[in-house]
């Protein structure tokens, strides 16, 4: 009898601290660990990741900078006071200027404003190398129709560097492996580019190369640097009724590879009365007029081109225009933290080359869900602004941690390749 009643005390009193605890009278804490009760709970548990530590080469100006102007013959090494800006008439070669950002951005002094990469002066203590040859601009301004005798220099330029880096001992160490070297223009480095396989390179897309000279598991997909004017005041009252155009696209349509599409949806999309569809060269009147024309569209066309991506996707994202992608094999910047489908529609080439079907179904999309995709551009295109000096989550700032990421793959073939006795038998798989 007494054991029942004890036994009820005992499960009556256990079941009141319990109540009491899960609504908060009771701090349990305080009576056995009274030490925690005096220690507030840190609103952020994690530390934020350290930067990446870069080490940047010190290459004569005529490597980089000294390209933008050829009628200076200093060749000492750029510094932060000595940065020259973005020269403004540069019409399409801007596309291709990510390699000057990313050197801009080691340059820059930073003073804690959340840079994910930093550069350090002693190659002892980096985590990467970042060597500073501007590749699409030497192609871009050397020579760039291939027969013309001014390519040599480009060609020199190449030798050069190539000779430079295979006196280094960091890159000798690695064989290049965490050497990070822009090349956005699918000619950039022509000549030499499979003496740098092993490097990670930054590139636009892999339409041109083989999986052995470039690929995803090494490699970071950047976005071409946009050449129309981002829109920054972009608030009407009705944005879905107040773009007129339902699709818009002006650019070259004869194109190489996948890009003979162009053609192709050009017979396609005739005679639309809310279609844009211009056959137009790249030139500083086009540009604006191509930014007036993306402003005013709900929908812009990006087809492949003569490699899977073009400037047009990211021309689309800072106008808040919903890229329609029309590329079997594209490759998207920063794919691992940005889903494209919450803010681009895409279509297969069979898709889109059936008469009718690409139109129907945009007149078909959703007010509502357009409206979404617009608010999405809206809070993402800061990702793929490139500037000087680089913001927190800017195009520089996205990359270098894409970089970061590679990192861990790099340190496995390298640690792999100073143990081998024999030719690596995954190569052969």
């Amino acid at each position: 009898m007494y054991s029942k009643a004890i036994f009820f005390l005992i499960f009556s009193l256990i079941f009141f601290i319990s109540c009491s605890i899960l609504v908060g009278t009771v701090d349990i804490r305080s009576y056995f660990f009274p030490l925690l009760q005096s220690q507030p709970i840190s609103p952020f548990p994690c530390a934020a990741d350290p930067p990446l530590r870069v080490y940047m080469y010190d290459l004569p100006r005529r490597f980089n900078v000294g390209i933008l102007n050829r009628r200076n013959l200093d060749q000492t090494p750029v510094t932060a006071s000595t940065w020259p800006p973005w020269p403004r008439n540069s019409g399409l070669k801007r596309q291709h200027s990510v390699e000057y950002w990313m050197m801009g951005s080691l340059l820059h002094e930073a003073t804690g404003d959340g840079s994910d990469a930093v550069r350090v002066m002693d190659p002892e203590n980096a985590d990467a190398f970042f060597v500073p040859f501007f590749s699409s601009l030497s192609f871009n301004s050397h020579g760039r129709n291939m027969t013309d005798p001014a390519t040599e220099v480009d060609h020199q330029l190449q030798i050069e560097l190539m000779k430079f880096l295979s006196e280094s001992k960091y890159w000798q160490r690695s064989k290049g492996r965490d050497h990070v070297i822009p090349m956005t223009h699918p000619n950039a480095f022509r000549f030499l580019r499979n003496q740098v396989n092993a490097s990670i390179q930054i590139v636009v897309d892999f339409g041109r190369y083989p999986k052995a000279m470039s690929n995803l598991g090494k490699d970071v997909v950047a976005p071409y640097v946009h050449v129309v004017s981002s829109f920054v005041d972009d608030n009407p009252p009705d944005p879905f009724e107040s773009r007129t155009t339902l699709l818009f696209f002006q650019g070259k349509t004869f194109r190489k590879d996948d890009g003979i599409i162009r053609v192709k949806l050009a017979k396609i999309l005739d005679g639309y009365d809310d279609v844009h569809y211009e056959r137009s060269a790249a030139t500083e009147k086009s540009i604006k007029t191509s930014t007036q024309g993306m402003r005013s569209s709900k929908f812009c066309l990006h087809p492949a081109g003569d490699t899977p991506s073009s400037c047009r996707l990211f021309d689309a994202i800072v106008s808040h225009c919903v890229p329609v992608i029309v590329s079997d094999q594209i490759e998207l910047p920063y794919e691992d933290e940005i889903d494209y489908s919450q803010f681009a529609l895409f279509f297969s080439f069979e898709e889109a080359l059936q008469p009718g079907y690409l139109v129907d179904k945009l007149r078909e999309f959703p007010k509502e869900r357009w409206i979404e995709m617009w608010k999405q551009l809206k809070e993402i295109s800061y990702h793929y602004e490139f500037q000087y000096p680089p913001l927190k989550e800017d195009a520089v700032n996205m990359l270098w941690r894409q970089v970061k990421h590679k990192l861990p793959g790099v340190k496995l073939a390298v640690h792999r390749s100073r143990r081998l006795k024999i030719p690596d038998w995954w190569q052969r798989r």
